[in-house]
């Protein structure tokens, strides 16, 4: 994800605990996603976790694009 932005993410993880927690969230629902995923598990659930990754994504995007415009 936002490979373009490796150094930035890099040094946010270790300046920002509160973007090191969402990144670290995103990974861990993109696992859950996958998982769900290969044991068929409902739709609406998987759709939920999807959601709510893409929302952190958005987040860390915008948190991303705020570091590199200061």
């Amino acid at each position: 994800m936002f490979h373009e932005h490796r150094d930035v993410i890099t040094k946010l993880k270790q300046e920002n605990a509160h973007f090191h927690k969402i990144f670290e969230k995103h990974n861990e629902l993109d696992d859950e996603i996958v998982e769900m995923e290969k044991s068929l598990a409902d739709q609406f659930e998987i759709e939920k976790k999807k959601k709510e990754k893409l929302k952190i994504k958005d987040e860390i995007y915008s948190m991303i694009m705020d570091y590199k415009n200061n």
